[in-house]
């Protein structure tokens, strides 16, 4: 094996001198992404494989229900976060990658429409973020407006796999998305990480991305006539986010975690919502989240990302550089990088690229110098080699989240200082965000 003795020399064979392989290639991502989509679905519960809350002894999962992870504090030592619930906005995303995968019968697609009604005849506040696995509402906890447009989304992205029945259960659940949806799109909400309340960048892009669908839609799904304003003033109302350097994306910006900005939930915004990736505001912003850690200058430097360079591997992204939740404990004062972050990175990159090459062109401005330097791509760089230059920077982070998983399998986080996994263990929200990087690419 490499990096260690050979057999010859009489030395004894020890793990600790075995160099790990980093020989994942960019060639084998979609064969390492198959195997991934399996992982994501062992946490989705049918009428045959049924999960039972490691807290609430007797309530049984519902068909549909899609685990955030299968941790509680109980399985591991070191973890003290129960994440068995069902998130809306996580299922949603495990969704459009079961929408866009191999499953054998479309049954999982119809369980997740069928589950998201029982959510919503459980709920009494549309947007309750988080459900206990048989679909009642989770007691105590935040609302999001992002979920039911999210939820939206992907309902449309697996509409035309379902029969007739349950395609008229998928109307009836978007109808009253959207029903919610025209009393809160102008309002506050929660953050995408479930800490601020305010006017949030994420939530009005993914609901800006599902009423443009909504009435772009050639599916039957009948338009309401107030997508005709509630558009514009969207559209408008992201603009405001704008500071002159960056989006920042709460309004008003958060004190009690300053700084707050710049946030990963900006990049996820274009991923899952309405903002352009050829946006060279957003590309601004990008540009300072990359920075921020991977610079070695920078305070929130992880540390990690400097031993991944020699790999040729990386970066990893974090949240924001104020983050105190480690996922082990709730507050300690550790911020460490996420495979979602990392992964919805490498999709900006793609999906750029893609751009790119379709247009012929490359978005460079005074906000976009930054975030192409960052990658070798300069003002004379022709569209093609720039393209190139986006997927290789894609891969990187892809294969980095690779070289640091356990044996394939993906938590929510890896240490900043060795790279190791921790917080709960296979994140279905980290499954999907490699899927849909994979996809991209």
């Amino acid at each position: 094996m490499p990096g260690s003795q050979p057999a010859s020399s009489g030395a004894t064979l020890t793990y600790s001198a075995v160099a790990p392989s980093t020989s994942i290639g960019p060639s084998s991502l979609t064969s390492v992404a198959q195997y991934l989509f399996w992982l994501m679905f062992r946490n989705m519960a049918s009428d045959g494989f049924v999960f039972e809350d490691p807290i609430r002894p007797g309530v049984l999962s519902a068909a549909g229900c899609v685990l955030a992870s299968p941790s509680w504090e109980n399985t591991a030592t070191h973890v003290t976060q129960d994440y068995v619930y069902n998130w809306t906005r996580d299922a949603a995303m495990v969704a459009i990658e079961l929408a866009h995968g191999t499953l054998p019968t479309n049954q999982p697609l119809f369980d997740y429409v069928q589950f998201a009604q029982l959510c919503q005849t459980s709920v009494g506040d549309f947007d309750r973020a988080s459900f206990l696995i048989n679909g009642e509402t989770r007691p105590d906890w935040t609302d999001q407006t992002d979920g039911p447009a999210l939820q939206t989304l992907a309902t449309l992205a697996l509409y035309s796999q379902l029969g007739a029945p349950t395609q008229a259960v998928a109307t009836a659940v978007i109808a009253a998305n959207l029903n919610f949806l025209e009393n809160v799109y102008q309002g506050e909400t929660f953050n995408l990480w479930e800490e601020e309340y305010g006017f949030s960048f994420f939530a009005r892009s993914v609901q800006l991305a599902c009423l443009e669908a909504i009435s772009a839609n050639a599916l039957g799904i009948p338009v309401p006539a107030w997508l005709e304003t509630a558009i514009p003033w969207l559209q408008n109302a992201l603009q405001g986010h704008w500071n002159g350097e960056y989006y920042e994306s709460m309004i008003p910006a958060p004190t009690d975690k300053a700084p707050y900005d710049p946030n990963s939930d900006i990049v996820m915004a274009a991923i899952y919502g309405a903002i352009e990736v050829t946006d060279t505001k957003l590309l601004a912003t990008a540009a300072r989240l990359r920075s921020q850690w991977d610079d070695p200058a920078s305070p929130h430097y992880y540390p990690i990302n400097g031993a991944d360079q020699q790999r040729n591997i990386g970066p990893m992204m974090g949240r924001y550089p104020g983050d105190v939740y480690d996922g082990d404990n709730d507050q300690s004062g550790d911020d460490h990088p996420w495979a979602v972050c990392t992964c919805n990175f490498a999709e900006l990159y793609y999906r750029l690229a893609a751009e790119i090459t379709a247009a012929g062109a490359v978005p460079f401005d005074g906000n976009s110098t930054e975030f192409f330097n960052q990658v070798g791509i300069a003002s004379a760089t022709t569209p093609a080699a720039a393209a190139t230059a986006l997927q290789a920077a894609g891969d990187q982070m892809l294969q980095a989240i690779i070289f640091h998983s356990d044996h394939f399998e993906l938590s929510e986080q890896f240490d900043a200082n060795t790279g190791y996994e921790k917080s709960v263990s296979n994140l279905s929200w980290s499954y999907a965000s490699f899927l849909s990087a994979v996809r991209a690419r």
